[in-house]
């Protein structure tokens, strides 16, 4: 793969004091516009992610039929794939869902869920790379590996599921690396989420740990970035990261109501509905790691 810039997202990020008020603005431009946001995305996380959507103001449409998507797919503001429950039917109508977005000039993300759990599915991921997400979102696992399928192809080795092995912050070289060979923001979840243009490196501070025992949260993550990128879609890297620093709070506020995972999913999906500028200015966490 050839190297490639982020030109349209090279700038110099906001000051820390400033983030919340990025942040803010575009939650604010999310719930204004409603932006239609398609997800092809797997059987598990379509309730999450679509009431994540929802719930930031944002507008789903889970739709994933390759008849339709000439029809539909142009009128989407973002697209947010995701290879979770992937099967060769379904790949078909994820990379032309995503030619489209390219050829239009519309935004779109990709979760490579798992990418290196099956010879399949990491070539699926290596295509669907090729076909030029704006911002690709992963934890550290999937990252490196995707991001070794295309520098050093021999050495990448089977993984079980889609827990991650990796902390994000072990990941940091790898989305460097990714970002400047694909074009695309990297965008690492973990207890720090990280995000990279290949050169920026930024950190969002935000979220708690029992997140990660509700199923779909990452997959929610990506949708909503989608979003934030289709309002914002000349700053991606800015987007991802308030995107992924809103979730977080969201997830911290939800918390103080939370008894477990059950309750924390109801609880993180009032917090994103009910979010405002006060919440976020005192509670966003993101700062430069480069």
């Amino acid at each position: 793969m050839e190297q490639q810039t982020n030109t349209a997202n090279s700038h110099n990020q906001p000051s820390p004091s400033s983030w919340p008020t990025k942040a803010w603005l575009l939650l604010s431009d999310v719930r204004a516009q409603s932006p239609l946001i398609q997800c092809i995305t797997n059987f598990v996380s379509m309730d999450l992610m679509a009431n994540t959507l929802l719930s930031a103001g944002a507008s789903p449409a889970m739709l994933h039929s390759l008849e339709e998507l000439h029809d539909f797919t142009p009128h989407c503001r973002a697209l947010c794939v995701n290879v979770g429950t992937l099967t060769p039917s379904w790949l078909p109508s994820m990379k032309t869902a995503a030619q489209l977005c390219s050829q239009l000039g519309t935004p779109w993300v990709l979760d490579p869920v798992a990418a290196s759990a099956s010879g399949f599915r990491l070539k699926a991921c290596m295509e669907l790379v090729e076909l030029k997400p704006a911002v690709i979102r992963g934890n550290g696992s999937e990252i490196i590996a995707l991001s070794m399928a295309f520098t050093q192809p021999g050495k990448v080795s089977t993984v079980k599921g889609t827990d991650s092995i990796h902390e994000s912050v072990d990941a940091v070289g790898a989305a460097k690396l990714l970002a400047k060979s694909s074009g695309a923001i990297v965008a690492v979840s973990g207890a720090t989420d990280i995000v990279t243009d290949g050169n920026q490196v930024v950190g969002a501070h935000n979220g708690v740990a029992l997140m990660q025992k509700i199923t779909a949260t990452g997959c929610s993550v990506t949708a909503l970035i989608a979003a934030f990128v289709a309002v914002d879609k000349l700053h991606a890297l800015d987007a991802t990261v308030s995107a992924l620093a809103v979730f977080g709070v969201a997830g911290e506020l939800g918390m103080r109501n939370a008894k477990g995972p059950a309750s924390l999913r109801m609880h993180l999906i009032d917090a994103l509905h009910g979010l405002d500028e006060a919440a976020l200015q005192s509670h966003v966490n993101i700062t430069s790691l480069s």
